[in-house]
């Protein structure tokens, strides 16, 4: 891989038939991403977690017009976009290539497979929801085949409202997405356990 700022850990990638790409939020770092794959099913997979530009990776909240967050938002869809292309010239099939993010990541990581839809091992969105003032359904498009999908959120969050939320599970179960969410009365803007059960028995299943 070229011209990617990344990290990576667990199976080699020359040597996986799995990946997790790994998402950061908004001040947090790759190595913090990371570190939640302790607690997650994932042994046999290679685990890969890019850089954002000074630990974000676009200035404003999700919620602004998406042409507020340009470049930033661009570029960063194109990292996501350029490790799948990657990771499938090395020998991993898209079906295989799962996801997961945290806030901003979460984000970034719903908005890119919500514009790519196809068949992926599975999604992970830790507090997220789809980018913009608005969700325009016309800027999602493709199949899910299925793909399961894992959301969870604080009711209230901080940054995350639930309506957001729930449109987001609505555009990606019209593309045929397996969604399951659940909102956590009071969690605040964090991972709980819970999350992370979910998270093994729905998506990183053996």
């Amino acid at each position: 891989m070229h011209n990617l700022d990344f990290i990576t850990a667990g199976v080699p990638l020359n040597r996986a038939k799995k990946a997790l790409i790994m998402v950061h939020g908004r001040g947090g770092t790759a190595e913090d991403i990371l570190s939640i794959s302790e607690h997650l099913h994932v042994d046999d997979f290679a685990l890969i977690a890019p850089r954002g530009t000074r630990n974000s990776w676009y200035p404003y909240s999700f919620l602004m017009p998406p042409i507020q967050n340009e470049p930033w938002l661009s570029s960063a869809l194109g990292i996501l976009d350029q490790l799948c292309i990657q990771l499938v010239e090395g020998g991993i099939a898209m079906e295989q290539i799962y996801f997961l993010g945290f806030s901003q990541g979460a984000c970034l990581t719903l908005e890119y497979v919500g514009r790519h839809g196809r068949k992926y091992g599975g999604v992970v969105g830790f507090t997220g929801g789809l980018i913009g003032d608005k969700v325009d359904s016309q800027n999602y498009q493709g199949d899910f085949a299925g793909t399961p999908i894992f959301i969870g959120s604080s009711n209230p969050d901080s940054h995350i409202p639930v309506q957001r939320v729930l449109d987001t599970v609505a555009i990606l179960e019209s593309h045929h997405a397996r969604v399951n969410y659940t909102l956590y009365e009071g969690m605040g803007h964090t991972i709980c356990q819970d999350e992370i059960d979910q998270a093994n028995t729905l998506i990183f299943t053996p």
